[in-house]
């Protein structure tokens, strides 16, 4: 695995915004999004050859052949001076680990000694909620500074994947790092959701001091929430009757999407579970909108 830098673009003290797959697909789409209102040009990929492990082929027009492998590519742009690294792939463990020191070996290169991550932060919500945002600083300096940019303090709990390893590993070598976290439905994390997109894109203006049109967006979180509430709808008809719809209120339906939701997590480890998980999808009329999700777990395994 190794960089290779297609341009040569001189950066003084940038900053590195990184991203890569994850629940409501929230860090890449925000990041993404960010990323072309800025015009970012393309300069440096890194080679995931040795990180690819394909289990399945693609068949198209009867004939077989490998996927493309996944793609992580730097953008960068000069004022104010800033860095992007769009990944395809998420990585845990060992993989996650060389990832995350040689991305942090790149950006040390490029004299970058400030970056950011983005991540879901899935609650008991709807999908009408403003999306708050949420950080935690690898360095005291870093977490305060959240202060000024209206992020909230994540407390306590875990960032896991390549968020987590990037500001841990980022702290080794005195590079402040910071992860902001983007509120979202809790039944909704196998949806886009362009809401947290928009609530990351916003706090990210004013850390780098810049000014996006908003339009696209926009009109993609009008097309998501008519989506959304047909999703909401749908929970609302399973209760039935006005008695039960108060009762969702207070809670009922969350509990019925906090139950499924805990489910999946147990269901990574154990199959009686997963059998567990499809009766309760049953139950409440949802697998064929949870399908994906609940194959994707026999197919990890």
């Amino acid at each position: 695995m190794a960089v290779k830098v297609k341009r040569n673009i001189e950066l003084s003290q940038p900053v590195l915004l990184a991203a890569w797959p994850g629940m409501g697909n929230v860090a890449l789409g925000a990041i993404n999004y960010l990323r072309k209102k800025l015009d970012m040009v393309e300069f440096a990929e890194i080679d995931l050859a040795s990180f690819y492990q394909p289990d399945a082929i693609t068949v198209e027009d009867g004939l077989g052949k490998l996927p493309r492998p996944p793609r992580s590519v730097f953008y960068a742009r000069t004022r104010p001076a800033l860095v992007v690294l769009e990944n395809d792939s998420q990585f845990g463990g060992e993989d996650g680990v060389k990832f995350a020191k040689m991305v942090l070996d790149f950006a040390q290169k490029l004299g970058i000694t400030q970056l950011y991550t983005a991540a879901a932060f899935p609650i008991p919500s709807s999908y009408k909620d403003r999306s708050r945002v949420y950080g935690a600083g690898n360095t005291s300096p870093s977490r305060d500074r959240l202060q000024r940019f209206k992020a909230l303090p994540m407390e306590e709990g875990t960032i896991s994947g390549l968020n987590g390893l990037l500001l841990g590993y980022a702290q080794e070598r005195g590079i402040e790092a910071t992860c902001l976290l983007a509120t979202m439905p809790i039944y909704a994390t196998n949806f886009i959701n362009p809401r947290a997109w928009k609530a990351l894109v916003e706090t990210f203006q004013e850390i780098l001091k810049v000014r996006v049109d908003f339009t696209e967006l926009d009109t993609l979180i009008t097309e998501i929430d008519t989506k959304m509430e047909q999703l909401e709808s749908h929970f609302r008809s399973m209760l039935g009757g006005k008695e039960q719809e108060e009762e969702e209120e207070s809670g009922v339906s969350q509990q019925v999407l906090n139950r499924i939701e805990g489910l999946f997590d147990e269901a990574k480890t154990s199959r009686e579970k997963a059998m567990e998980l499809k009766r309760e999808l049953d139950k409440w009329g949802l697998f064929e909108m949870f399908e994906d999700r609940f194959l994707d777990l026999f197919k990890k395994e």
